[in-house]
């Protein structure tokens, strides 16, 4: 029986961290592009799209990171599951603060969702914008 090759590794506390959820990918490459994606969503760059992120990871180019997300045998609910059952091992009953931020930004025009005239944390005014909350 052939060994499957190990995955290439990116950034140390990256491939600590994705090292939790080895266990949900049955092939190699679904687990690569599963840690250049977190890779890609911490890094500097401005716009993380596929593409950009693919290009900062030093990959030939997105169609690997669109196949893992669009056709990947994986499970969403699976890895949820399983990111909470660590969160949960990690807090091992402390207390935790959660903080809620909500801001807005403005937006002209109304081709994106949900874009009203509304109160705008970052302008501290009624302005067209959207407004997203973060946990």
């Amino acid at each position: 029986m052939v060994k499957p090759r190990q995955a290439d590794s990116t950034l140390k506390l990256i491939d600590e961290y994705c090292s939790y959820y080895r266990n949900l990918f049955s092939e190699v490459r679904s687990f690569e592009a599963f840690t250049h994606l977190h890779a890609g969503i911490v890094s500097d760059i401005k716009r993380k799209t596929l593409p950009a992120i693919a290009e900062i990871m030093g990959l030939e180019n997105a169609q690997g990171l669109h196949h893992f997300l669009t056709q990947s045998p994986w499970e969403a609910q699976a890895l949820r599951r399983q990111r909470l059952e660590l969160i949960l091992k990690i807090v091992k009953g402390r207390k935790i603060v959660i903080i809620i931020d909500e801001t807005g930004n403005p937006k002209k025009g109304k081709a994106t969702d949900y874009v009203a005239r509304q109160y705008l944390g970052l302008l501290g005014k009624i302005d067209n914008g959207i407004v997203t909350v973060v946990s």
